[in-house]
């Protein structure tokens, strides 16, 4: 896959392609089956498949006070949308100007003028342009003006349900970490880094990667005890049970993730893990005592390994 990131400065022609445009945040499996479509057309017409993406979320620019609910830092999301298959990547710095464009600007500037796209195919939810006030026949007439074909596609279906970023935020808001990874095609995944803590957890016996998300505004599962795997920056994986909440028999008050990796001896300080998120176990809660605590924190343990034992 190639990446380019469009800015003034690219002078390049671009081979023709057909291209989908969209912010594709979690590039789950309606993403897919929308860019599986894209690579079909390209391939009957012998075309590059392109997809077109923005570097931040547009409420980001719009609303200065607008704080994301992301499932996946840009960084994440070049990964998995290289893992589509897809010929080239275009990557769009989105500020106030590119978001006063009408669609049909955008098209002509853009679309047609710098990134040579001959057939476009818009999600069957999407819409672009200034303020979002064109809708699909309005694209469909302005291609027509402009030497592009708009095609529409179908939505992803899944027990029903049209597949979406935000149903999957629902269901990680949720805590339902095993339907989330049935829409996202993988499991929830959160970058971070692991940084130093208060160290309860070690004097209990249960040392913790207290991990710090590389993106401030990816979304956080429902607080509560889950089972993940956790990679390493050297590819070493392993099980492990993690909270993420406040610590409340410990009057923490803050919000944090913290990791107990099973088996693991490593210093994990100032390392980069990847924790993926495959089912919740049980809500936070308080205890009466640290004993209370650690009575439960044993029994998550061998809930967690049966799991794991159980899903190799």
């Amino acid at each position: 896959m190639r990446t380019i990131y469009l800015n003034d400065t690219l002078t390049e022609t671009l081979s023709p392609c057909v291209a989908t445009i969209g912010f594709f945040d979690g590039v789950h499996r309606g993403h897919r089956y929308l860019i599986d479509h894209v690579k079909a057309l390209a391939r009957q017409s012998g075309l590059q498949s392109t997809v077109i993406t923005f570097d931040l979320h547009p409420r980001q620019v719009l609303q200065s006070n607008y704080q994301p609910r992301l499932l996946t830092s840009l960084d994440r999301k070049l990964q998995l949308l290289g893992e589509t298959g897809v010929d080239n990547v275009v990557v769009i710095h989105f500020t106030p100007q590119v978001a006063a464009l009408t669609a049909h600007d955008f098209m002509a500037d853009i679309l047609q003028n710098r990134l040579n796209v001959r057939q476009l195919v818009i999600g069957y939810d999407n819409r672009f342009g200034h303020n979002r006030t064109d809708g699909f026949d309005d694209y469909v007439r302005y291609g027509q003006e402009l030497g592009i074909q708009v095609i529409r596609s179908r939505a992803y279906v899944l027990h029903g349900i049209n597949v979406s970023s935000s149903v999957v935020r629902e269901l990680i808001a949720d805590g339902d970490m095993e339907r989330a990874r049935e829409c996202l095609g993988y499991a929830y995944t959160i970058d971070g880094t692991v940084v130093h803590g208060r160290q309860i957890g070690r004097r209990m016996g249960y040392p913790t990667a207290n991990v710090r998300p590389l993106d401030a505004n990816q979304m956080l599962p429902r607080g509560g005890v889950y089972a993940v795997r956790v990679f390493l920056s050297d590819a070493d994986r392993y099980s492990a049970m993690l909270n993420i909440g406040t610590r409340p028999t410990f009057d923490d008050g803050d919000v944090s993730i913290e990791a107990h990796l099973f088996d693991c001896d490593q210093d994990l300080y100032g390392q980069r893990v990847s924790v993926c998120f495959d089912a919740r176990v049980r809500e936070e809660r308080r205890f009466d005592n640290a004993g209370d605590l650690q009575r439960q924190l044993d029994s998550d343990e061998q809930v967690i390994r049966t799991y794991y034992a159980n899903h190799k």
